[in-house]
């Protein structure tokens, strides 16, 4: 398993420094970060200038802790990666509901373990569909599964392109870098 401190240190290496793209609706950002997000945490200077280690902590509770993917990560660290890396570019909320509606349609119509809310939150519910769905399928089940919430990843970045076509500036970038290895 990678550390979740590994996790984030290359997460920011792919997100780079500073930006400010015209059509990123993010506004500007520093390490991954947006201005909305620092200043949720409390930071008030200019985003250039934001801490590496700033944005390394909220990474650490606003995308690991505070959506519980590191319990996630406690029965398949892989789909904790995942959906680690998603929570950070589309929403903690919007991995979870990921991980509900694929734990939810690969219940075999609730005979495996019942059907959860799709609700974006990771309670107790949520984690023992996992274990269930764990104990049933196994590792080949935990790659599929990742392999689920990368399609339903997939799908949301294609969406997103066709509903606003400036986003198309980022589509290929989002598929190559977010979505499951290549083949």
């Amino acid at each position: 398993m990678m550390s979740i401190e590994t996790q984030i240190d290359e997460l920011i290496g792919r997100e780079g420094g500073y930006s400010d793209h015209p059509a990123d609706r993010g506004g500007p950002t520093r390490w991954g970060v947006t201005e909305q997000v620092a200043r949720a945490y409390g930071y008030k200077g200019d985003m250039r200038a934001l801490p590496r280690t700033t944005a390394a902590d909220i990474y650490r509770q606003r995308y690991w802790l505070q959506p519980r993917f590191d319990q996630v990560a406690a029965v398949s660290p892989a789909l904790g990666e995942e959906l680690f890396d998603t929570g950070v570019n589309m929403g903690p909320a919007v991995a979870a509901k990921f991980l509900q509606h694929a734990l939810n349609a690969l219940n075999r119509q609730a005979s495996d373990y019942p059907d959860i809310a799709e609700d974006g939150q990771i309670g107790a519910m949520t984690i023992a569909a996992l274990k269930g769905y764990a104990a049933k399928r196994g590792a080949a089940g935990l790659r599929v599964l990742i392999r689920a919430v990368d399609a339903l990843q997939a799908a949301r970045y294609m969406e997103i392109a066709a509903k606003n076509p400036s986003q198309e500036a980022f589509l290929y970038g989002w598929l190559l870098n977010r979505t499951g290895p290549l083949a």
